[in-house]
């Protein structure tokens, strides 16, 4: 796809960028059956070719409109296009410079900014959000259906975290909305790990990993987060830990994109490409060797349905790995549809795209259910609560239940 950038773009980086990226797409059309969006309403600019096209318009100097906007807006940005595409197109960085440039010369209303700004504000902080979360489950049974389906119920408060010292040392990431929704997930992650001989540690001055601002227009104060991570990063490494660690496959995602990101920064893309180079989904870390060490297979585990997230399969490009380890615990993996089709959470996306996300909630629940699991797995909180609030069987992380199995086998 030939692109000539137009004005202020021309013979900048992001100029050079979009070119490049523009140039891979041959127009094949292999991504409209792969998006989860040109499924549902069957609009081509709904599709990534049409929204690459319409990308392609605003880097050659087209005046971008509302109507661009809304169909770049009702990208899940799940990346599945990429794994479909032949041609290597990176849709996931084009979308994000298409995004940033029509946020720049689109304003939005000011209520759709306020909003925005608003969901960034209170996600990215778990002392804010965290008493948020236990306020609603206070008052849980007397909430609307539709709310109270929002708010998962109280967990109990946990075995807690073995603190025995180990030669290998990880840290592991809380995340942001992960400590008050799930907290139990983190601990479970922690016992396993410790089971098989890796120590953990939090993360000093821990930041919001950026995703939130980053997709939501705000590049500049993710950029801030992404710094301090990398600051905070970088003195855990020096002080020995092998690795960054997260249970969270959408954070995971967005620091090992950390290099790329503050690139041009000369004061942190040194730093930042070395924390990325050392970011590890927990399931890095888990061989099924580990758990058959343990004999934890002896025994028939549950029935379960895994739910790739799109940011582990088509971001972190992890196929298979956690499918593995749920064998290896002994869980019998139910028969599932649709592996590819992104649930409908995407961060956000469920709160400002109600009606696309449920009905590819609706999809996914309908292909993970089919075969009648007891229990259905993901590795991505926002994945876990979309599709926990309306699925008739439980949501977990898989490694809760990995860790279940590891306690019952003494």
């Amino acid at each position: 796809m030939y692109t000539q950038p137009s004005g202020g773009l021309q013979g900048t980086p992001r100029g050079e960028e979009a070119q490049a990226l523009l140039r891979n797409c041959v127009h094949c059309g292999f991504c409209l059956p792969a998006c989860p969006t040109y499924r549902i309403t069957g609009n081509e600019l709904d599709s990534p070719r049409g929204r690459i096209y319409l990308i392609k318009q605003v880097v050659e100097g087209a005046e971008p409109t509302a109507t661009t906007r809304h169909h770049l807006d009702r990208c899940l940005t799940c990346r599945a296009c990429e794994t479909a595409c032949p041609s290597g197109v990176e849709y996931g960085r084009l979308i994000d410079l298409g995004r940033a440039l029509v946020e720049e010369r689109v304003p939005r209303p000011p209520l759709e900014r306020a909003l925005r700004r608003g969901l960034t504000a209170l996600l990215s902080r778990p002392t804010l959000f965290g008493p948020l979360v236990r306020l609603g489950q206070a008052v849980r049974g007397w909430l609307p259906a539709d709310l109270r389906a929002r708010v998962p119920p109280r967990e109990g408060a946990g075995t807690g975290v073995p603190q025995m010292q180990k030669a290998r040392r990880v840290v592991l990431l809380e995340g942001c909305v992960q400590p008050g929704l799930r907290p139990a997930i983190n601990l479970a992650a922690a016992r396993v790990l410790e089971r098989i001989g890796v120590g953990v540690q939090r993360l000093n001055g821990e930041q919001c990993c950026g995703a939130l601002g980053h997709h939501l227009g705000q590049a500049e104060s993710a950029h801030e987060q992404m710094r301090r991570n990398v600051d905070a990063c970088c003195a855990a490494l020096d002080a020995g830990a092998e690795a960054i660690v997260s249970t969270a496959s959408a954070c995971g995602l967005m620091v090992k994109d950390y290099g790329r990101l503050l690139a041009q920064d000369p004061g942190y893309a040194a730093r930042a490409r070395r924390v990325s180079e050392a970011t590890r989904d927990l399931a890095d870390l888990v061989a099924p060797a580990d758990l058959a060490a343990v004999s934890v297979g002896r025994e028939c585990g549950p029935r379960v349905a895994w739910q790739a997230p799109c940011t582990l399969q088509h971001g972190q490009r992890m196929v298979d790995r956690v499918e593995a380890l749920l064998a290896a615990a002994g869980c019998g993996l139910t028969a599932t549809s649709e592996a590819k089709l992104c649930c409908g959470s995407a961060g956000t996306y469920s709160l400002l795209q109600p009606e696309l996300s449920g009905e590819l909630r609706r999809r996914k629940l309908d292909a993970l259910l089919f075969d009648a699991p007891e229990v259905i797995a993901t590795a991505n909180i926002g994945c876990l609560e979309h599709l926990r609030g309306a699925s008739p069987v439980p949501v977990r992380h898989w490694i809760e239940i990995v860790a279940e199995r590891l306690e019952r086998a003494g």
